[in-house]
């Protein structure tokens, strides 16, 4: 008879095409039975590795992933990504040992308060309900977008199944967000119908509620110029794009959205980067948010709508259908001569001979291919990618680490794309520090990526920390990382690899992208320490004052 990890194979697999994880005890069974199903898994070197490659697969094809490891430590090493993910709010299921029905080893720990500590739901499997519970656990991820954790006890995985199998291919019931309210559309609509200089700004969630022909032609109705967050890219006419609003916007184009005097902010949740810490919008805008949240995400909101972003403006074009086009959008110049979105261009090389990030980074978006699937690690390198590579729509681009503000997750994230979209040229994007925290899943990287390239902002430091902590004259010694050779740690597990000391190394990269040839290529690139990302100077203004009492 079927075991219960079967059982909750193929209800799994019914429901889900990949997964990613680290056996060991605990999840033995489970792997076992996988083999007898369709669903394809990803093996891992780092049981983080394998939730960060999960998470990553979702924010880049929006499809429901799944991790496995096994118990205690196993289950320990996960914290951090899975609190990424709760953080995110990407819909993921951990499956995962626990311990036995007859109570905790001495090894054991208390898993499901380790999980309520960071905001995951627990599901505990037991003899009578591995399919039920496999389902509550992805019923749970998909209709509250969060990260869920499924327990086998040690002593169940192995036992026969007491429930029925046949219910494990129903469809599974995920609630829909909530229609808007017709109240708050006709406030919202007012409002929106005074506006002389409308702006409008998109964040992920218009995308994932399919809102974009919806908020283009709302856009185009009120002669709005837009915006989005730095996840939230892709969904405008670009004729009249501004990019990406926040820190790691153009700073011409900021000041123009300042000059706004209405603001629709349509599935973003307005946080301090996207916000400038209280700099993007000017101080008597009004501002109409459209989320799923059931209040308001930010104080500057004066007209909230709850509910599903694509009915939300739907609704709301409903309403202004006949209303009279600002006619801002046309009257800006700055769009047609380039000048809103200008970058800075960097130097062939900077002042201590050393690459310049900026003009690196321009180059880099010119060689790799248009077709491309980027993930990031966090770190300071952040500013130079969000500002010089062009991002296609949103599920081409995933932040992984960026709303727990973390590091180390960078190279199985790069897994989770490679999966998820294995037609497209798969990149990411590291710092040295997080690089090297995520070293064991270098190899799963390799390995997973059909055609692609890794890419090292190698500054032998931690970057946020020497521009925060070292500016305030802290020890810079703690902050220091020795030259490490990326290019040779690539090359030790499969990869091809180049030490790019010069913009003309990357002659290299570009004649392998044009070769069409699958691998990896790992290219270290030595960019100066001195130069600060604008956002980082954001952080450093918001962050003086805590430095003043100490180094007066």
């Amino acid at each position: 008879m079927p075991t219960v990890s079967a059982h909750i194979a193929t209800t799994l697999a019914t429901h889900v095409t990949d997964m990613f994880g680290v056996m060991g005890n605990g999840n033995a069974y489970l792997l076992d039975a996988l083999s007898d199903t369709p669903l394809a898994y990803t093996a891992v070197r780092h049981e983080a590795g394998a939730v960060a490659a999960a998470d990553a697969y979702y924010r880049t094809c929006s499809r429901i992933a799944v991790a496995t490891c096994t118990y205690g430590p196993g289950f320990t090493n996960t914290i951090t990504p899975l609190t990424e993910a709760v953080m995110a709010r990407t819909p993921l299921v951990l499956v995962t040992g626990a311990a036995p029905t007859t109570g905790f080893r001495p090894w054991d720990v208390d898993q499901a308060a380790l999980c309520r500590a960071v905001g995951a739901h627990v599901v505990t499997v037991t003899q009578d309900t591995p399919v039920s519970s496999t389902r509550e656990a992805l019923e749970y991820a998909l209709t509250h977008r969060t990260a869920v954790v499924l327990e086998i006890p040690y002593d169940v995985g192995g036992l026969e199944a007491q429930d029925a199998v046949d219910s494990a291919s129903a469809a599974l019931a995920v609630a829909s967000a909530q229609p808007p309210r017709a109240r708050a559309l006709d406030d919202a609509a007012a409002v929106l119908r005074s506006a002389r200089r409308p702006l409008v700004l998109a964040g992920r969630g218009a995308f994932l509620s399919g809102a974009g022909d919806a908020m283009r032609a709302l856009a185009a109705r009120l002669g709005a110029i837009t915006t989005s967050t730095a996840l939230g890219r892709g969904q405008f006419d670009a004729r009249y794009d501004l990019g990406v609003a926040g820190g790691f916007g153009q700073e011409n184009a900021m000041q123009l959205a300042a000059t706004a005097d209405v603001v629709l902010v349509i599935g973003a949740g307005l946080n301090q980067f996207t916000m400038r810490f209280g700099a993007l919008m000017g101080e008597n805008a009004r501002v109409v948010q459209l989320d799923i949240a059931s209040t308001p995400t930010n104080d500057r909101v004066d007209v909230f709508v709850s509910g599903d972003a694509r009915a939300s403006v739907e609704g709301l074009n409903a309403r202004l259908d006949g209303v009279a086009s600002s006619g801002w959008r046309e009257s800006i110049t700055g769009f047609s001569d380039g000048t809103l979105r200008a970058r800075e261009p960097g130097g062939r090389a900077a002042s201590d001979g050393l690459l310049d990030p900026r003009s690196l980074t321009a180059r880099l978006n010119q060689i790799i291919p248009d077709d491309r699937v980027m993930v990031t690690d966090g770190g300071h390198f952040l500013g130079w990618v969000n500002q010089y590579f062009d991002m296609g729509v949103p599920d081409r681009y995933a932040m992984v680490g960026t709303p727990f503000q973390s590091i180390g997750l960078g190279f199985p994230s790069a897994v989770g794309a490679a999966v998820s979209r294995p037609e497209s040229f798969t990149v990411l994007c590291t710092g040295d520090g997080g690089g090297l925290m995520a070293l064991a899943d270098l190899e799963s990287a390799v390995r997973t990526m059909k055609r692609g390239a890794i890419i090292v902002y190698n500054d032998a430091a931690y970057g946020a920390e020497i521009h925060l902590y070292g500016l305030a004259g802290f020890d810079e010694r703690p902050m220091l990382i020795s030259g490490v050779d990326f290019a040779g740690l690539a090359r030790s597990v499969g990869a091809d690899a180049v030490t790019v000391n010069t913009l003309d190394d990357l002659d290299v990269f570009a004649r392998w992208v044009a070769s069409g040839a699958d691998g990896v290529m790992l290219l270290d690139c030595r960019i100066m320490q001195s130069l600060r990302a604008p956002y980082q100077e954001e952080v450093i203004e918001q962050n003086s004052a805590l430095f003043e009492p100490a180094h007066a």
